[in-house]
């Protein structure tokens, strides 16, 4: 697997250059913004796997960023730093899908273990989100199992054309594919 794209958003220089030139050292592609205006651009133009992002700015600040981020790919994790570490923007943050929180200045490897936890968690809602949308089939009937509602697995077993008008507005009619049209026509001859 290649580089995890990063966007690295801070308006102090200095922090910017540091943690990006660690970060690059870590294996990461780093992109850098020096504004959340910046940041929102970038994100709007190309995808990132991780977002780091100052939580404190002029315009634009981390928690418009970080929503940004969210809104355009869920799975984007964002880390919030700040030298500012109240409780009420720790939680805001939080609450509007960040998915980690530190303080400024970080310790590089309490940071790179964040960042990999935020990624086993990525991984795991990834793979909920695939089974959630896999239909059930029976393997020998055909019959799919309805398991809108209901924990996963637990759904109701129905003939596809039940499932269909159960599910959708389309209407059901019955007619012939074109091999089983040939194989009844075969077997009438």
């Amino acid at each position: 697997m290649g580089k995890k794209s990063l966007l690295l958003v801070d308006d102090e220089e200095i922090i910017l250059n540091s943690l990006g030139t660690d970060l690059s050292q870590e294996n990461f592609d780093v992109t850098l913004a020096a504004s959340g205006e910046d940041a929102i651009d970038l994100l709007q133009d190309k995808k990132f796997d991780l977002v780091i992002t100052d939580l404190s700015m002029p315009g634009s600040d981390g928690i418009q960023v970080l929503q940004e981020a969210k809104s355009i790919n869920p799975f984007t994790v964002v880390v919030i730093l700040t030298g500012y570490g109240d409780m009420t923007s720790a939680i805001e943050a939080l609450r509007l899908g960040a998915d980690d929180y530190l303080l400024k200045p970080c310790d590089l490897e309490e940071l790179l273990i964040r960042i990999e936890r935020c990624f086993e968690r990525q991984r795991a809602f990834q793979k909920i989100e695939i089974y959630e949308k896999i239909l059930p089939v029976c393997c020998v009937c055909g019959d799919l199992r309805d398991d809108r509602g209901v924990a996963q697995g637990e759904g109701v077993w129905m003939r596809s054309g039940e499932f269909i008008i159960a599910n959708t507005s389309a209407l059901v009619t019955h007619t012939y594919c074109n091999t089983c049209h040939k194989k009844a026509m075969e077997e009438n001859i």
